[in-house]
């Protein structure tokens, strides 16, 4: 058994070489990545980096300003289409890939099996998103299997709500955006049942219906039975993604969609594929229990860890606080996802967050090792990208687009052009190999987990504000993780309680050898109870120190 280590990537972006990077560019001037770029080599140097899971992100056909009518694909209106590649979660066909990806229209959905084909052949699962909550406004399939109904082909537009209908209608209402005609208009996919979204709604996208009813006399209530159409429709397409050799979906705002429906249909799928996993994004902490008990195996920690993470990075809280972000999910602990960037967070490097990349080594450190739980890496991250470019739509907001046509460099070069990366670039990919290399540990993997902070809160020699440490062990190994979020290199003294002996089962250890599994170091200490461990630690930096019992 691994620890998942989850790649995610774009491929729209991932393998496009093209270097014009003209702001709002066309696919023709700005190029495209294709699945056909992730071939065989590039597959290989991202398994070479630890990773277990690629998320490939963008892959359903989606909302886009790009002309695809030559190959019978219906074409969008611009005004419901952010940025000239479009958003990806505004799905326009669940049945269908974004032709974006292929070199062979035509031939798309076949390059993406061959795509799952040559992942699984490089020893990585393949993870697709599934966007449940809203799709496009002028979503139609047109790859759908032929028995099945199209969303909202058999809808009553005159009704608000019915558990037939798969939209929420507004009584004849026309929609107010401009230049684009839609009557009666549709609720929009945040929630907004108005007919006036404004640009800060998902304007973009309307609102399936499970079974809720938001706007009745007696406020939200919910309609499960019998089964509400668009239930059976979301069950069929999550099978048909299964059926292609997938093996796990991050489920897009699955909190904006009843846990009821998500026990119904995990159920099912995991019935016929037991092994397929369900990743959860979902920001509402006292609801994760109740998704946990509805099928999903791990659980976005954004509004905990994540955001606790990022405020000790910046110098906002102290690093001490990192154990209450633990300790609040702690019956859970082995659900939670960490991570710390994604698609929609700021890139590290960038002046939005920290600056400089390698002032979340520790953070790193800590998201990795703490528990048995999945972490997940965000393409260009391991090279520092800074999402500090104006692609179009997206502007220079510290993140990377996810609705233009654009070349991200630090890709570009670090998998295509390895010999152009500098001398910064490559000692944080060396970094990042070698954490993972550490997660394969079986005290990482499988062991039990023992928080120090308590007992070295009021030690002179540790400063609770700038580091954190805590135990891993298994069998007879013991791994001892000490990370300084200070830029000063420091002196540790991190006492061991006799608790964690008597806890973890730790023999005493005189004048033992212990080997940081970052630097390959060895360092003579006692290992005593209630005794002190001494160490240097580098700036910005961590130690793991592996004990053999």
């Amino acid at each position: 058994m691994r620890k998942p280590i989850i790649y995610q990537l774009f491929p729209r972006l991932f393998g496009n070489k093209n270097t014009t990077r003209k702001p709002n560019g066309s696919i023709e001037e700005n190029g495209c990545g294709k699945f056909n770029d992730l071939d065989d080599g590039t597959l290989r140097r991202i398994r070479s980096l630890g990773v277990t899971h690629v998320w490939l992100t963008g892959i359903i056909r989606h909302a886009t300003q790009t002309d695809y009518s030559a190959f019978d694909i219906p074409r969008q209106h611009p005004q419901v289409v952010k940025g000239r590649a479009g958003s990806p979660y505004a799905i326009v066909d669940y049945y269908d890939v974004d032709p974006d990806l292929a070199v062979d229209v035509e031939r798309r959905m076949d390059e993406f099996e061959a795509l799952v084909q040559r992942t699984h052949e490089n020893q990585m699962k393949v993870m697709i998103d599934f966007v449940p909550n809203h799709v496009a406004r002028q979503y139609q399939s047109i790859c759908k299997p032929e028995n099945e109904r199209d969303l909202g082909e058999d809808d009553d537009p005159t009704m608000h709500f019915s558990i037939h209908n798969n939209y929420y209608y507004l009584w004849n209402q026309p929609l107010e955006l401009e230049n684009y005609h839609e009557t009666p208009a549709k609720a929009t996919g945040n929630d907004q049942f108005s007919n006036r979204p404004s640009r800060n709604d998902w304007y973009e996208t309307v609102k399936l219906n499970y079974g809720v009813d938001y706007c009745d006399a007696g406020g939200r209530t919910e309609h499960f039975d019998p089964i509400p159409d668009t239930w059976q429709k979301m069950l069929n397409i999550l099978l048909f993604w299964a059926s292609k050799g997938i093996d796990g979906f991050r489920c897009d705002m699955v909190f904006m969609v009843p846990a009821a429906f998500w026990k119904w249909a995990i159920a099912q799928v995991k019935n016929e594929y037991p092994n397929l996993v369900f990743i959860g994004e979902i920001y509402d902490p006292p609801l994760y229990r109740s998704y946990i008990d509805a099928g999903f195996d791990w659980l976005y920690d954004k509004v905990g860890m994540y955001d606790c993470l990022r405020d000790v990075v910046c110098g906002k809280r102290p690093a001490s606080t990192i154990s209450a972000q633990w300790q609040s999910v702690d019956d859970i602990l082995d659900h939670m996802l960490y991570f710390l960037e994604n698609h929609d967070e700021q890139r590290i490097a960038s002046d939005f967050f920290a600056g400089n990349a390698q002032k979340a080594v520790p953070a790193a450190i800590v998201s990795v090792l703490l528990n048995r739980s999945p972490f997940m890496l965000y393409a260009g991250q391991e090279f520092g990208e800074r999402g500090m470019d104006a692609e179009g739509f997206s502007g220079c907001d510290g993140r990377t687009t996810i609705f233009d046509y654009w070349c991200v460099d630090t890709l570009r070069r670090g998998y295509y052009f390895p010999m152009h990366l500098n001398n910064q670039e490559k000692r944080l990919h060396s970094f990042y190999k070698k954490l993972f290399a550490v997660a394969k540990e079986k005290a990482v993997r499988e062991g039990s987990f023992f928080d120090l902070m308590y007992c070295n809160m009021q030690s002179w020699q540790f400063n609770p504000n700038q580091q954190y440490a805590f135990l891993r062990k298994a069998d007879d190994e013991l791994l001892l993780v000490v990370v300084n979020f200070s830029e000063k290199a420091v002196r540790c003294g991190v006492m061991l309680p006799r608790h964690a002996f008597e806890c973890l089962k730790i023999k005493e250890l005189y004048n033992a050898t212990a080997v940081d599994l970052l630097t390959k170091e060895s360092i003579r200490t006692n290992l005593c109870a209630d005794g002190i461990v001494e160490f240097d630690v580098a700036p910005l930096s961590g130690r793991v120190l592996k004990f053999r019992l």
